[in-house]
């Protein structure tokens, strides 16, 4: 499936450099994470005594987490604090709600990160189609890779080497932190400007959240939308499409299959002239 093209005046070619989301953008390691935090965030909500509805608590947490997806993960459970406050609840600290979340994920995560790293399941089995032989093409044409998630860093930086990925970003590969105003994607875009001495312009970006798409395209990069099905592997999630055309995405791919159409779109003068 070619790319669909959102906005026809993208940026195409010129690019030196190119910022990766990683969960749900190339790792599926943690595919569908949203269905561990939106049922914990319900129910502390409910255990406030509100008289909201689940189905109305779902709607909102469903919309703040996708609004806030691709930032640090405490940016999702600072917001949840303020909601339990709103409805007169005690709330926890973030770092606790963090660590109950991280909790949950781990007991589908952990399983499959540990098939992947003991070969028993192959590790493109746990990754978006197409992300090697994309984050190769890039490579051989000279485009220096980012990779920041919002993910915790020891755990993005061991799964992208399970995963097999890591050598394409080397040092270049960055991760929420405890001190969660240390790091955010605006500043690693930063970075990238000032390591690199290119433009905005000159930068591409793939996710499949809010934030690292607005953030490429404060700067005049080109936003590739990666809205990936986590589930079946296959075509286009709808939900992810909708979202990431909000945010402001130039294309929208679900995953990396048709590899010439894509890079076509970013460089149609050939992959040589990226």
């Amino acid at each position: 499936m070619s790319p669909e093209i959102i906005h026809p005046d993208y940026p195409r070619g010129g690019f030196r450099a190119a910022i990766f989301d990683f969960d749900g953008t190339l790792s599926l390691l943690r595919r569908n994470w949203q269905d561990v935090m939106v049922p914990m965030m319900v129910d502390i909500l409910a255990e406030t005594g509100t008289a909201e509805s689940r189905e109305d608590l779902r709607v909102l947490v469903e919309d703040f987490v996708a609004r806030l997806t691709g930032r640090q993960t405490i940016y999702q459970m600072i917001r949840l604090g303020e909601e339990v406050t709103r409805r007169g609840g005690r709330a926890a600290e973030p770092l606790e709600y963090k660590r109950r979340y991280h909790d949950l994920l781990w007991q589908q995560v952990g399983d499959r990160v540990e098939a992947a790293r003991s070969g028993r399941v192959s590790r493109d089995h746990f990754t978006v189609p197409g992300s090697r032989q994309l984050l190769e093409k890039l490579a051989e044409a000279g485009i220096q890779l980012y990779l920041a998630s919002g993910t915790d860093l020891n755990y993005v930086l061991d799964e992208a080497a399970v995963l097999g990925l890591d050598h394409f970003f080397g040092p270049r590969i960055y991760g929420a932190l405890d001190d969660y105003r240390r790091f955010s994607k605006a500043m690693i875009i930063e970075k990238m400007i000032v390591d690199t001495g290119v433009e905005g312009r000159n930068i591409v970006g793939f996710g499949d959240g809010f934030v690292e798409i607005e953030e490429v395209k404060k700067v005049g990069g080109l936003a590739v939308g990666v809205a990936s099905d986590e589930e079946t592997c296959c075509g286009v999630n709808a939900w992810k499409r909708q979202r990431l055309i909000e945010a402001g995405a130039d294309l929208i791919i679900g995953d990396y299959r048709d590899l010439d159409d894509l890079l076509l779109a970013i460089a149609p003068s050939g992959i040589g002239m990226i």
